[in-house]
């Protein structure tokens, strides 16, 4: 699923912005990584777990979420990208540090398992981002709603900043070479 889930990139995004298509390297590279995303305890997480899926309800002001429809077992780490790397709303990255550093802390788990987690997480933020790239210029192109488009720029920002980890070196090279950095921005600006 990872992988067919990042492959909405290529399908959708690079063919939008007429980018020519490695997909064996594109393969080749997620394949490397997605290891690191395998959680040794699988939780039940929503996939789509941001702001405007939270909500409180009821006198007592208790969470609600809506759009649970797809959850599934996978990391735990999945949920908690989600929402710290929030496609609708600008997460400060001094805010995700600490709220990563928080959930960390609450963990107690020790430093190797906390580089496991963060690994995990940059793995599945850059996976996630790059779905979502897909998504929102499938929603553009063939589903006529362009200000999905529009949020492309801030998705572009949080895949960057995953793939600047050393454990995303992998994919992150298949970028350098295939998407310059003319063309990573809002599909509508670059007259896709």
């Amino acid at each position: 699923m990872l992988k067919r889930e990042a492959g909405l990139f290529i399908e959708w995004y690079c063919s939008a912005v007429g980018i020519e298509r490695d997909l064996a390297g594109w393969d080749a590279a997620w394949e490397s990584v997605f290891d690191h995303a395998i959680a040794e305890t699988p939780v039940t997480v929503l996939r789509d777990y941001h702001a405007e899926n939270l909500m409180l309800v009821g006198p007592e002001r208790s969470l609600g979420l809506l759009d649970f429809q797809d959850a599934l077992a996978g990391h735990p780490a999945y949920d908690l990208v989600s929402l710290l790397q929030d496609a609708r709303r600008t997460v400060d990255p001094a805010v995700e540090a600490a709220m990563l550093a928080r959930y960390l802390a609450a963990a107690d788990a020790g430093p190797e398992t906390d580089d496991a987690f963060m690994n995990a997480y940059h793995v599945l933020g850059a996976q996630r981002n790059a779905k979502i790239l897909g998504i929102f210029t499938r929603l553009w192109k063939r589903d006529g709603k362009p200000h999905y488009a529009t949020m492309c720029p801030r998705v572009w920002t949080y895949l960057e900043r995953d793939l600047a980890q050393p454990v995303m070196a992998p994919v992150a090279a298949w970028f350098a070479v295939n998407v310059p950095p003319a063309l990573r921005g809002d599909p509508l600006a670059l007259g896709a």
